[in-house]
């Protein structure tokens, strides 16, 4: 029997992680539960753009930020512009669209960014281009370490229209997904968000798989404890992980 994956990820992002599963065994079922929308306003990062040569880093925590700045931004970075990234997925997003990629530290969390710039960060001034509701705990750290932060708003994510109906029919109903991805806090955040509006919990039963710690400790604070964490926080080995927690070959 081929098990079924839930992938929730925003739907232009879902084909990669789609792939790395049938590559594993799998089946996934893919229902995004999180859309990207632009933000209430785009004058705070367009204003930060045409100040760019003004800043000495410039910081992506998403592959979603590094797409919409590229797209606001007209011609190319300032020389001597050093780019900082919080993981693989948000560099290969960087190095897509043209960016050279500086700094990525081995950890793929803000802690993680935050430590790796450390050293860099008195009296530096830095541009963090980043979702509008994210955590905090990275340009904290900086500017404790002596650096000026300034956050810009590239994007806010929304609950697609069609995700609580067909939520509540995959989980409502007797073919319950065999494990559910989560790629990120917002997709923690969202589904639990239908489900709880439709009167629905996760089933005990199904395997909660996350790309790292960040969104394993989203899935605690809400309640449920993550079965399995990618040892890297990228699709191929999310998608490794559930075939291994599955008992599939992968």
């Amino acid at each position: 029997m081929i098990h079924r994956v839930l992938v929730i990820r925003a739907l232009h992002q879902s084909p990669e992680l789609a792939d790395a599963l049938r590559k594993a065994g799998l089946a996934p079922v893919i229902v995004p539960v999180l859309e990207i929308a632009p933000p209430e306003s785009f004058a705070g990062l367009d204003d930060a753009i045409a100040r760019l040569s003004t800043f000495d880093w410039l910081l992506f925590t998403s592959a979603n930020a590094v797409e919409v700045f590229r797209q606001r931004l007209h011609g190319d970075l300032p020389e001597g512009l050093r780019l900082a990234v919080i993981g693989s997925i948000t560099a290969r997003a960087a190095q897509k669209v043209g960016f050279a990629v500086t700094l990525r530290p081995e950890k793929a969390t803000g802690e993680g960014l935050a430590e790796a710039l450390m050293p860099h960060a008195p009296g530096a001034r830095m541009l963090l281009v980043r979702a509008a509701v994210a955590r905090d705990v990275l340009p904290a750290r900086l500017e404790d370490a002596g650096a000026a932060v300034e956050i810009a708003q590239a994007y806010r994510t929304v609950i697609p229209a069609a995700a609580p109906g067909l939520l509540q029919e995959i989980f409502a109903g007797p073919a319950q997904p065999a494990a559910i991805a989560f790629t990120s806090s917002s997709s923690v955040h969202h589904l639990l968000q239908v489900l709880e509006a439709g009167g629905l919990r996760l089933p005990e039963s199904t395997i909660l798989a996350t790309i790292g710690p960040i969104t394993s400790a989203t899935l605690r604070d809400a309640g449920y404890q993550p079965t399995v964490e990618a040892k890297e926080a990228n699709v191929i080995s999310l998608a490794k992980a559930i075939a291994s927690a599955l008992e599939q070959p992968a």
